[in-house]
């Protein structure tokens, strides 16, 4: 369901959710603290605006993403180029070697994620030792993201899941990743977000 529905709104994507995009790029972005010699991964990149924000500061070779939706990855190669290694998979399955990253991002996507442990699992494998997973995600401790989530579990069979704060904690805990700093905040008058930053146990 998730590549059937981003495939038809992949061209159009970043228009019709710009704010949402934008504010969400800029907040994780602020909570990554990349530094100039370290390896990422944007698990689930879309069409790469995280990425694109990336690489006006970071080298483009240090930078990859990875995204299940074809039509997702090649709006995200024409603003990118071929400096930035995109890949199509899941998070289930990544199709990179172990400890190839310092830092794993998940930018508004977690709530996609049918297998949560076995995708946390990979980001670990693919993180070095002590490297950062930082996942930006909606938050179910807003009523809002939770009314959201009411809804699109019954009309939207792409939707899986909204995490509060305290249950994704848990689920990162149980998959082997010690809580480093965790943000919970609001990108509009009701819409919720929230960032934790772990790192490998």
């Amino acid at each position: 369901p998730i590549v059937k529905e981003y495939s038809r709104l992949a061209e159009r994507y970043d228009s019709r959710w710009s704010f949402y995009v934008e504010m969400t790029v800029r907040e994780t972005a602020a909570r990554l603290g990349l530094s100039g010699a370290e390896r990422l991964l944007d698990v689930g990149c879309g069409t790469g605006e995280l990425l694109r924000h990336l690489s006006a500061a970071h080298p483009a070779p240090l930078l990859s993403g990875i995204d299940p939706v074809a039509e997702m990855l090649s709006v995200a190669r024409r603003k990118l180029g071929t400096a930035i290694d995109l890949r199509e998979g899941w998070a289930e399955n990544l199709p990179f070697d172990s400890q190839r990253f310092d830092v794993v991002v998940s930018c508004n996507m977690f709530h996609y994620i049918l297998h949560p442990a076995d995708s946390l699992g990979e980001m670990r494998r693919v993180l070095r030792s002590g490297g950062r997973l930082v996942i930006t995600d909606w938050c179910g401790d807003f009523w809002t993201c939770r009314v959201c989530d009411w809804y699109l579990r019954f009309f939207r069979s792409a939707h899986i899941n909204v995490y509060r704060e305290q249950a994704l904690v848990l689920l990162l805990e149980d998959s082997g990743y010690v809580i480093a700093n965790l943000a919970r905040y609001k990108i509009s008058r009701l819409w919720g977000l929230m960032t934790v930053v772990a790192t490998v146990a």
